[in-house]
């Protein structure tokens, strides 16, 4: 009955982190998934969650469904994070927040509920961008286009390319944009790029669609939704998914929500609704226990406090370790090509490297990149930097 039903190749990330753990090599480093390693190379458990943990398995309550929007308290946070206390209260009647499955999740729902209300509108996404976007996107019906965004040259930015492209864009398209930490080439815009993009998108009556999956790990909590906040202060029509995935280091847990902000309290009911009955005709109910973990984590002063203090370490370390590449690489490949580490943002750097090169990282020296040459910088630690580095000096200038 099933004959006629093609293989799938497999996603090219995931598919590389099965091919690192079947490897048998040592010295062996993944600097593929976009996943946070310490400085032992392990995923972390935070004091913070595994303190949120504890509590709640003192409690020995029924475990109910969630209603479709998820978990109330996590959804007022979410807000309180994304948007900052400030404005999510000023807007507190104005935004339809749900959980979702993860960022993913987010971007899924989203692209169902726009697909419906603005069936003839296109997508506008980076290029590059993170790969599951077309994905999704395409998967939603969505016809898809780019924008410019990275130099391949100098790794820079393309601003003023990407605002002369969205400006000559039809009415009320969607522009897929990275709040922070650009998967996958680390190049943020910085706040006088949000000024002029949100005029851009204002005047041009599109709509915008951030992902925000690493905030935190740029600059701060703050920094990083930055531009988020000043495309709803411009009056730009804007979805916002974010995730905790990362930031809380609970990958498994599928922490994401999305928000969308509306004009009036009345449209925010009507919104939240259809969002509500997306989620229902794909998972009904998203999951308990990773959204009461973090509830709990930013509900409380002090294990908020203690979660930011560990976000804060964390995103030191993927900066220290930014400058212990960079330095390690001094005079052994071009300048233009080492200072992209220090430039970029988050946990992704684009190095620049061709495919033949990054193939030959993992061949002869069992160091695993995209083939894109994305790096997770996170990956790297005191007791591999040097090891990967002489190996990337050794590809390149081969």
């Amino acid at each position: 009955m099933f004959n006629h039903v093609p293989s799938y190749p497999g996603d090219p990330v995931l598919s590389l982190n099965q091919d690192f753990n079947a490897d048998t090599r040592t010295p062996k480093v993944n600097l593929s998934i976009g996943m946070y390693f310490d400085e032992s190379g392990r995923i972390p458990v935070l004091r913070s969650v595994g303190s949120a943990k504890n509590e709640l398995r003192a409690g020995h309550g029924p475990h109910p469904y969630l209603p479709m929007a998820g978990l109330a308290d996590y959804r007022t946070q979410v807000q309180q994070i994304v948007f900052g206390p400030a404005l999510a209260d000023r807007l507190r009647d104005r935004i339809a927040t749900i959980q979702t499955l993860g960022g993913s999740g987010a971007l899924k729902v989203g692209a169902d509920f726009l697909k419906q209300y603005f069936p003839s509108s296109k997508i506008y996404m980076s290029d590059p961008t993170w790969d599951n976007h077309r994905v999704l996107f395409e998967g939603a019906g969505f016809e898809v286009n780019h924008y410019p965004y990275y130099d391949w040259t100098t790794g820079d930015l393309r601003f003023s390319d990407m605002c002369q492209t969205l400006s000559t864009i039809p009415e009320q398209s969607v522009v897929v944009l990275h709040a922070c930490c650009h998967n996958p080439t680390g190049v943020d815009l910085n706040d006088e790029d949000w000024t002029q993009l949100a005029s851009v998108l204002r005047k041009g009556n599109l709509i915008a669609f951030v992902d925000m999956a690493y905030q935190g790990f740029g600059d701060g909590l703050k920094e990083d939704a930055a531009g988020v906040r000043k495309l709803v202060e411009a009056h730009v029509p804007v979805l916002i998914a974010n995730s905790f995935s990362k930031n809380f280091s609970l990958y498994g847990e599928r922490c994401g929500a999305l928000s969308v902000i509306c004009d009036s309290s009345n449209e925010k009911d009507h919104v939240l609704g259809q969002l509500c009955a997306k989620i229902r005709a794909n998972y009904s109910n998203p999951p308990a226990f990773g959204a009461t973990i973090i509830a709990r984590v930013l509900g409380d002063p002090a294990l908020a406090q203690d979660w930011m203090k560990e976000l804060k370490e964390m995103r030191d370390r993927m900066h220290r370790m930014r400058s212990s590449l960079y330095s390690r690489l001094e005079g052994k490949i071009s300048e233009e090509a080492r200072a992209r580490y220090i430039r970029q943002r988050g946990m992704f750097s684009y190095t620049g490297m061709t495919k033949d090169q990054v193939v030959r990282l993992r061949n002869e020296f069992a160091i695993y990149l995209v083939e894109s040459g994305r790096l997770c910088v996170a990956g790297l630690n005191d007791g591999n930097v040097d090891y990967v580095a002489s190996s990337i000096a050794s590809v390149v200038a081969g």
